[in-house]
């Protein structure tokens, strides 16, 4: 089951359009995935203390539809993968009706995110945090090559 974090559109997010700034759905995203990992217990105060770091190597973002200012959203978060020394998530941004409950998807992301020492070096994936992240972990947690 997926992580979920509502948030609303505010007006200085929007565009000379009125849409929702594209660099901001981006911050969703992110915002997304530290609120899960503050909710695994893995906030990035946590992470620093036991020595380690999530680096992001790489996003793709595909925009579907836009959002307006006042809109209700949910940053849906899963980790897709955990690999030996990365993870993998998946991200859906959706338009809540506040009437009717119905969802558009507006926008999704997916994310790989290297897992480093405080010393910026990579490092395995550690046990204890795949077990912190089984709850929103869609595949076998066994470590996979890179």
């Amino acid at each position: 089951m997926p992580h979920c974090h509502p948030v609303k559109v505010r007006f200085y997010e929007l565009d000379p359009y009125g849409h929702l700034n594209h660099s901001v759905y981006v911050q969703l995203f992110e915002t997304g995935r530290v609120e899960l990992l503050d909710e695994a217990g893995l906030g990035l105060h946590d992470l620093e203390d036991e020595g380690y770091r999530f680096v992001v190597t790489q996003i793709a973002t595909r925009f579907l539809a836009s959002a307006v200012g006042g809109d209700s959203l949910v940053v849906e978060t899963e980790v897709l993968e955990i690999r030996r020394a990365s993870s993998r998530w998946g991200q859906r941004i959706l338009r809540i009706d506040p009437g009717t409950g119905d969802q558009t998807l507006l926008a999704t992301q997916e994310v790989v995110a290297a897992v480093t020492g405080t010393n910026a070096r990579p490092t395995r994936f550690p046990e204890s945090m795949t077990t912190r992240l089984q709850p929103w972990l869609l595949a076998d947690p066994s470590p996979t090559a890179e």
